[in-house]
C-alpha cells in the first residue's frame, strides 16, 4: 500500500518572480504574488497542478538531475531561450529556462490540455529507485526496453509519469527541483525511514513538514504528520 500521495512540485530559483512568470507562461497557469519569504506559487487550478518557486541564494551550478517535460503545439513559445539540442536529435527538444535549468519539450499537432507532461529524474540505478517510488507512491511501474523506467497513474497528480533515466555521473548538489508528498493511510515518517528514506530536517518551530531524501539522495518534503 502506498505511503504517500502526490502534492506539488517545487523549483529553486535565484529570481523567483522571473522564473515563476516563465513557468506560468509556458504552462498557461497563473503566478500568484510574492510571499513574505520571496516565494511564488504557480497554479493550473487542478489536482496536483501547483509549482512553488522557492527563492534561494545559490545559483544553478551543475546539470539538473531533475527536470520537467512539457507539451506544446510548437516550439515558438520557447523562443528566446537557449536551445540545448537540435530539432530531430530526439523525439523532444531540450531548452534552458531563464536560470539555465534544463527542460524538455514534446510537440503535438493537438497537445493534451495538461502542458506539464512528466518529471524526469537522473538515476544511478533506474530500476531500483523507480521501484522504490512505486512502492512508496503507488502507480503503475514499467521498465522500458529503451533503458529507462516510468511510473504512471500517480495518485493526486495530472502528470503522465515520473521518468527515471540512467546516468553515469553521481549526484553532487541539492536538486533544484523536488516534489512534496502527503502521508496517507495512517503512514508516518518512520514508515518512510523504514522503507529506506533519510530525514534531512525534521519538523520544528519553523517548518510544518519533514525534509527527506530517497535512497539516491533526491530531496522531497513530507506533509501530514503532526
Amino acid at each position: 500500500m502506498a505511503l504517500v500521495t502526490w502534492q506539488n512540485l517545487c523549483i529553486d530559483a535565484s529570481d523567483a518572480p522571473t522564473v515563476a512568470a516563465f513557468w506560468a507562461r509556458v504552462l498557461e497557469w497563473e503566478a500568484g504574488p510574492v510571499d513574505a519569504d520571496g516565494d511564488v506559487t504557480v497554479s493550473g487550478g487542478g489536482p496536483g497542478e501547483t509549482i512553488v518557486v522557492l527563492a534561494v541564494p545559490e545559483s544553478r551550478s551543475v546539470k539538473q538531475r531533475v527536470h520537467l517535460d512539457l507539451r506544446a503545439e510548437s516550439l515558438d513559445r520557447f523562443g528566446g531561450l537557449d536551445q540545448l539540442s537540435e530539432v530531430g536529435d530526439f523525439s523532444w527538444t531540450v531548452f534552458a529556462d531563464p536560470e539555465g535549468g534544463e527542460l524538455c519539450v514534446f510537440t503535438y499537432d493537438t497537445p493534451p490540455a495538461h502542458r506539464l507532461k512528466a518529471v524526469g529524474i537522473d538515476s544511478a540505478d533506474h530500476v531500483a529507485i523507480s521501484q522504490w517510488w512505486a512502492d512508496v507512491l503507488g502507480g503503475t511501474l514499467t521498465h522500458s526496453d529503451d533503458g529507462y523506467s516510468h511510473l504512471d497513474d500517480i495518485a493526486g497528480s495530472t502528470l503522465e509519469s515520473m521518468d527515471f533515466a540512467p546516468v553515469p555521473e553521481p549526484k553532487t548538489v541539492k536538486n533544484r527541483i523536488h516534489w512534496d508528498v502527503t502521508l496517507t493511510g495512517g503512514a508516518t515518517v518512520g514508515d518512510l525511514v523504514a522503507a529506506g528514506a533519510v530525514v534531512l530536517r525534521p519538523q520544528d518551530h519553523e517548518i510544518t513538514w519533514t525534509v527527506m531524501a530517497d535512497p539516491e539522495g533526491n530531496e522531497f518534503c513530507v506533509f501530514g504528520e503532526s
